[in-house]
């Protein structure tokens, strides 16, 4: 049964910072690229960071610089350091395989805001 849990969202103030987490199943975790992904309400998924098995990580350029993303293949667990949050920023946070597309987890909240 392959699942995405996704954890550590929070409120946070903007400026501050938040570590999210995904730890996955089902799936030969070291194989794929894994990406993190976010919906804001009333708008679209997007992709806002990636990173490949031999970890080569690549940003969407509205979070380019503040966000890093990592991955432990022995935990099957892939994170998103997100650092100088902005109120844009508040959205349902997502792991998932950009090849997979299916099997999305519940997501974390996050909210910035004063």
């Amino acid at each position: 049964q392959v699942q995405f849990v996704e954890s550590g969202g929070g409120l946070v103030q903007p400026g501050g910072s938040l570590r999210l987490s995904c730890v996955a199943s089902g799936i030969i975790f070291r194989r794929y690229v894994m990406g993190w992904y976010r919906q804001a309400p009333g708008k679209q998924r997007e992709l806002v960071a990636t990173i490949a098995p031999g970890d080569s990580p690549n940003y969407a350029e509205s979070v380019k610089g503040r966000f890093t993303i990592s991955r432990d293949n022995a935990k099957n667990m892939v994170y998103l350091q997100m650092n100088s949050l902005k109120p844009e920023g508040t959205a349902v946070y997502y792991c998932n395989p950009p090849d997979l597309g299916r099997y999305w987890g519940q997501g974390a909240q996050v909210t910035v805001s004063s």
